[in-house]
């Protein structure tokens, strides 16, 4: 695999270190295999084979960027003598960066695929709104007294 030098761009960017560190420690461990899928504009989902473990053995957290999805299983020595064992029993811890706008909507376990459903929720403030233009008379500021309810005028104190 080539190795990228991303210096000639620590010197031009400010504000992208993280960025890069994802760019330059990008390696994932890959198990257990997983997939992301994008459902709609806002919708996402994990998909990760997790063969083996129950849903008690699986813990999700979402802090702030990270989603960190880990399994310990609890192997009990049930008197069974391997002779070939396919099916992984170790535990795994795995690390997804998410954007801070989206959150774990819901998480289900079935036939050895664990889904984590996730959802983009973006504040009312940070969606795009359209601004109408006025023709005519120009915007300034008024800085007429007002008309208090009284009848009196309200004037700034000095």
């Amino acid at each position: 695999m080539s190795t990228f030098n991303f210096a000639p761009l620590y010197r031009s960017t400010i504000g992208f270190d993280r960025l890069f560190d994802l760019l330059d420690h990008g390696s994932r461990p890959n198990w257990p295999p997983y997939n992301i899928e994008k459902n709609s504009e806002n919708e996402y989902r994990i998909s990760m084979a997790v063969a083996g473990f129950r849903p008690e053995e699986i813990d999700l957290t979402q802090q702030g960027g990270n989603l960190v999805v880990s399994g310990q299983r609890k192997v009990e020595d049930n008197g069974q003598n391997m002779l070939h064992q396919g099916i992984a029993s170790r535990s795994f811890s795995q690390t997804f960066n998410i954007a801070d706008d989206v959150k774990v909507a819901g998480a289900n376990l079935e036939n050895g695929l664990l889904s984590i459903d996730l959802v983009r929720e973006v504040p009312e403030a940070m969606k795009p709104r359209r601004i109408e233009i006025s023709t005519g008379r120009p915007i300034h500021q008024d800085n007429r007294p007002k008309q208090l309810e009284d009848g009196s005028e309200g004037r700034k104190a000095a």
